[in-house]
């Protein structure tokens, strides 16, 4: 029998309510009183740090941050900094990993099958392989991988791009590779996609990658 995963799909919510919402389910999960949770959600701007960051990767000073009326939030996911913002789909991933039996190498990969999945459902052709972590197509990232690993199960997940204000990414090194580039699945197509389409898609081909029953929760 496949394991349940619960989605909830959160529209807009601050960074920080986010977080400690994560961390409440997470506990949750651990201890056996919730199943796998699959958070959905946008976020106003925001930079967020993993733990390889360095703050000289955020090009912006305290004055522009103001400005453009972005945050600055240091976590305990794994990578360096990205950027979420209004038109990114965010998914934070809640997995307890021993009933799914597998590795934080196969989770990582299991995200990003189910983003180039989601990706294809558009007609966007997408990879990872030979890759940074992440999804990409062509030279342009269009989604971003960060995750942690605590007592068996995951906390934080992707970011995807649908429709993001694409010049927040020059305000910081993303993902600690200056050289990238950055692309949306608005930019790849000939119209912005739904959003409730794309969270439709992801949530069918989150199942798929990880084998999992996904049930709609509010």
């Amino acid at each position: 029998m496949q394991d349940l995963c619960l989605v909830q799909s959160l529209g807009l919510m601050p960074y920080r309510k986010a977080w400690d919402l994560q961390r409440r389910i997470h506990s949750q999960v651990v201890e056996g009183r919730s199943p796998n949770v699959l958070m959905l959600l946008e976020h106003p701007h925001v930079y967020t740090l993993g733990r390889r960051g360095k703050p000289s990767d955020v090009l912006a000073d305290a004055a522009l941050l103001k400005k453009i009326g972005a945050e600055v939030h240091h976590v305990d996911r794994g990578g360096e900094v990205t950027y979420h913002g209004p038109g990114q789909l965010v998914g934070y991933a809640i997995i307890n990993l021993r009933r799914w039996r597998g590795g934080p190498l196969k989770f990582v990969q299991s995200l990003e099958r189910a983003l180039i999945c989601t990706l294809a459902e558009f007609g966007i052709q997408a990879e990872s392989e030979d890759r940074p972590t992440g999804v990409w197509v062509g030279r342009a990232k269009i989604a971003a991988i960060g995750v942690r690993v605590s007592r068996g199960a995951t906390m934080h997940g992707f970011a995807l791009n649908v429709s993001p204000d694409l010049l927040y990414f020059e305000h910081i090194v993303a993902c600690g590779l200056p050289e990238a580039a950055v692309t949306s699945m608005s930019q790849e197509l000939e119209r912005p996609p739904e959003a409730v389409e794309v969270v439709e898609a992801m949530t069918r081909c989150f199942g798929e990658a990880f084998g999992m029953r996904m049930e709609a929760r509010s």
